[in-house]
């Protein structure tokens, strides 16, 4: 079982479960959470209706799942894919849930190995999953580029979030 969410990492993590797939003659079952509460919590009054972006997010899913099942099969491994509302459960339990429906022998995550504050603030999926899950779990990192660029892009919407909140506190 391979979690996906289109991420530099994620792929990663994808290519992994690719090549053992491939060794050892086994089929992948790709999941994709939408994450609503992310998207809530990140959402302001000024942003638009939340509705008209979790309809986004869901095609944006499908889609990614689509091309990724499709670049496995392109490799010659056996792939489905499912799609689940993080509304339904966390991240976490989800994913563990299908791993335990499916009847998966390994769990496959991108991780991006924050460390510090970073992780105690942000949470790590990878880990509530390593912590729990029945099945072994193969944790792909990022390249460090890949962390690099992720962590700047995360400092700059850090930012941009401060900026506008202050803005809204200020009335600028």
């Amino acid at each position: 079982l391979v979690a996906v969410d289109g991420s530099p990492t994620s792929n990663r993590g994808l290519d992994e479960a690719m090549k053992l797939a491939g060794w050892c003659g086994a089929q992948l079952r790709l999941v994709h959470v939408v994450d609503e509460m992310s998207l809530a919590l990140a959402m302001d009054a000024y942003s638009g209706y939340v509705g008209d972006w979790l309809t986004v997010l869901r095609d944006a899913g499908k889609q990614l799942l689509e091309q990724a099942v499709a670049r496995v099969k392109a490799a010659g491994v056996e792939a489905d894919s499912c799609m689940f509302d993080s509304l339904s459960g966390s991240i976490n339990d989800l994913i563990l849930h299908e791993a335990d429906h499916w009847h998966a022998e390994l769990i496959v995550l991108g991780t991006h190995g924050r460390r510090g504050p970073r992780r105690w603030v942000l949470g790590s999926t990878a880990e509530g999953i390593v912590r729990r899950s029945p099945v072994p779990v193969l944790l792909v990192r990022a390249l460090e580029d890949e962390l690099a660029v992720s962590e700047q892009a995360a400092a700059k919407g850090e930012a941009a979030t401060a900026n506008r909140r202050a803005g809204a506190l200020t009335g600028t």
